[in-house]
């Protein structure tokens, strides 16, 4: 029985070993992306300083949207803008732009004067540094197959990191066993050092890496885990059906829109207004309510009609199938956001763990390639 257990161990060292040599480069690369966009909108505004601006007033929807379509007469679709929660300049975003034809995923991104009378910036969605970096952590550059590549690689990464606990986890459960599994030995041979700098680093980023490799897969491939959870009993909440007047104009403004929202979900945060397009149609107000984890895109919204100011739609998060509720925690969960600052820091710390891992094993392999001493191993 120890024999066949032995045999077993040694069977999933080797499939750790080759599983990060084939696979550990890009677990780096998704490593390092990552903890590069845990703050990414607070290094791109770093790098682009036109639209720091601080404003004392609240922002000017109605003049905003105005603004916007007066700038740009060309997108009479519906327009997006995010409410920060903080002063200073004001996100925007129309998607699919004509003179972007043909990219899966290119929305124009504008920046506002904190009244919303002035264009502050204007750039197109993985044309700007940070935006390059979030296309290559999510897609590769490569689109919709570089999505299904990241997610349906992320399986045996989650191996790769299985394997190595595995590979770890002492024999036995005495005190001894697991002094010396825990154990770091500072003046032994180098080789010795790597093994122990590779074996604690991986012990403390395990629990964060697999999680952010799960979330992320599920993130990846939103049809196959819908699926997933549906076989599990977990189902998702269908979009509702939300029916507005095509009245050729939109006569209500995103201000009596926001208030028709806040009196749908009173005890609701404001996140994000879509509005109409110049057609005539609905807004579209996303909201974060208490216990919602997610600040930045919460999952509670209310659906006003443009002509009217009826509140056509509400879909509260508090009453999300199970499914849904667990969709919901993907996100916060994999940018560490839900766990605030500190969450977000150690995500940065856990992306920078499959660097160290890299390094270490692949030191380690080539040294044991040259014929060290089994002994000092």
């Amino acid at each position: 029985m120890r024999q066949q257990g032995d045999r077993l161990r040694r069977a999933v060292r080797k499939l750790h070993l080759w599983l990060g040599l084939g696979l550990g480069g890009l677990l780096v690369l998704l490593g390092l992306t990552g903890s590069v966009l845990v703050f990414y909108p607070e290094l791109d505004a770093l790098l682009h300083p036109e639209i720091r601006m601080e404003g004392t007033a609240p922002p000017d929807w109605d003049r905003a949207l105005e603004t916007v379509r007066a700038e740009y007469p060309d997108k009479p679709g519906p327009w997006r803008f995010e409410v920060t929660g903080r002063p200073g300049a004001i996100p925007a975003r129309y998607y699919n732009p004509p003179e972007r034809e043909g990219h899966a995923f290119r929305p124009m991104m504008v920046w506002l004067s904190p009244d919303g009378s002035q264009v502050l910036r204007r750039d197109y969605w993985g044309e700007y540094a940070m935006t390059f970096v979030y296309d290559l952590h999510y897609r590769l550059l490569l689109g919709t197959t570089g999505a299904a590549i990241v997610g349906w690689a992320g399986l045996p990464l989650l191996a790769l990191l299985l394997s190595g606990l595995w590979a770890w986890w002492p024999r036995a459960w005495s005190r001894d066993s697991w002094g010396k599994a825990l154990r770091f030995k500072r003046d032994a041979h180098r080789q010795r050092v790597l093994r122990d700098w590779h074996k604690l680093a991986g012990l403390w980023g395990s629990l964060f890496l697999v999680l952010l490799t799960g979330t992320g897969v599920m993130l990846a491939l939103p049809d196959e885990s819908i699926a997933v959870l549906g076989a599990a009993s977990l189902p998702v909440d269908p979009a509702p059906h939300v029916h507005a007047v095509e009245s050729g104009s939109a006569p209500v403004r995103p201000s009596q829109a926001v208030i028709a929202a806040a009196s749908a979900l009173p005890d609701a945060r404001l996140a994000w207004i879509e509005t109409p397009p110049v057609a005539g149609g609905s807004y579209r107000l996303r909201m974060q309510v208490p216990g919602d984890p997610s600040y930045r895109f919460p999952h509670s919204y209310v659906w006003v009609d443009g002509a009217s100011g009826r509140v056509l739609a509400v879909q509260d998060v508090r009453q999300a199938a199970g499914g849904s509720t667990v969709n919901n925690w993907l996100h916060p969960l994999h940018d560490g956001s839900a766990g605030g600052l500190a969450g977000r820091v150690l995500a940065v710390l856990a992306g920078l763990v499959p660097l160290a891992l890299l390094i270490t094993g692949w030191l380690r392999w080539r040294m044991r390639r040259r014929k060290v001493p089994a002994a000092l191993a």
